[in-house]
């Protein structure tokens, strides 16, 4: 049966998030999990579904990709078709020629670091490699250790805090209540969690969302930030402490996050909360 490439529209988002979630496995390479549709869910579901593409054989999906922009793909594939070379092929020429629909004329990127068969294909039709990324991974086996803060899970009326300590985390956050709320009514937020850390005097200095695979799998945290205002007091280690209980709660088997490796102060932080290292991963580009 030929590969077809597709848009799962709305409707069909249950059925992706269902195979993402399906993927996650501890051992894994880190690739894309149903958490990263969940906090692009804050777009709306019609955004998400228009950002989503699939390649499916004989109804099946094989391989899910997400444009976290018109010219970043973010792919997943199947763990047992990570060696299928028909789809590999497929996948190349799809995201190499822009008339198929997935990534536009000009420089862009892709993240196929969890399929080699993909990435010797990308380099040998002249993509290069881009700036690595550290995945750090924590078991969950054991109770997390006290975060030594207050820690408030996020609720509908408490939005508000929680956006607020994104748009101070981040230079250019378009996060807002609105958002938080489309992000909220997704399906992957069923097993997810919004967590704030407060200091001694009551202000909200460290967010984080955190989203579940399932019992037994990776969760992933996405995002975490620390408040401008309030760093170098060891309030993202709290919140990382404690978004890794979250996940234990929820059943999850580790947690997994990823940020650039050039981010030494972020390596750190997840370092110190008891994150251990991964092979450092590398996104591919194209060339304008």
């Amino acid at each position: 049966m030929a590969i077809v490439l597709g848009e799962p529209g709305a409707g069909g988002l249950g059925e992706v998030v269902g195979v993402l979630r399906d993927w996650q496995y501890d051992g894994a390479l880190v690739q894309l999990h149903p958490g990263d549709l969940g906090w692009f869910w804050r777009f709306g579901a019609e955004a998400t579904a228009a950002a989503v593409r699939t390649w499916s054989r004989d109804g099946r999906i094989l391989a899910v990709g997400l444009l976290d922009h018109p010219k970043l793909l973010r792919l997943a594939v199947a763990p047992d078709a990570r060696r299928d070379e028909e789809l590999a092929q497929r996948l190349v020429e799809d995201v190499t020629e822009p008339e198929r629909g997935v990534l536009t004329e000009g420089k862009a990127h892709v993240d196929a670091s969890m399929c080699a068969l993909v990435q010797d294909l990308l380099c040998k039709d002249g993509w290069k490699a881009d700036e690595p990324w550290t995945p750090l991974r924590h078991d969950l086996a054991e109770p997390a250790k006290d975060p030594g803060v207050r820690i408030e899970v996020i609720g509908p009326e408490r939005a508000h805090v929680r956006t607020a300590v994104q748009r101070a985390a981040f230079d250019g956050s378009t996060f807002t209540d609105e958002r938080w709320h489309a992000m909220a009514a997704g399906l992957p937020y069923a097993d997810a969690r919004c967590l704030v850390a407060y200091d001694d005097q009551g202000d909200a200095v460290a967010a984080v969302t955190v989203w579940s695979a399932g019992p037994g799998k990776p969760g992933l945290l996405e995002p975490m930030g620390v408040h401008r205002e309030h760093r170098g007091h060891g309030y993202g280690t709290a919140i990382t402490v404690a978004a890794a209980a979250a996940l234990r709660e929820l059943g999850s088997s580790s947690a997994i996050v990823c940020t650039p490796s050039s981010n030494a102060g972020a390596v750190a932080t997840y370092e110190s909360a008891g994150f251990q290292r991964l092979p450092e991963i590398r996104d591919q580009y194209r060339v304008a």
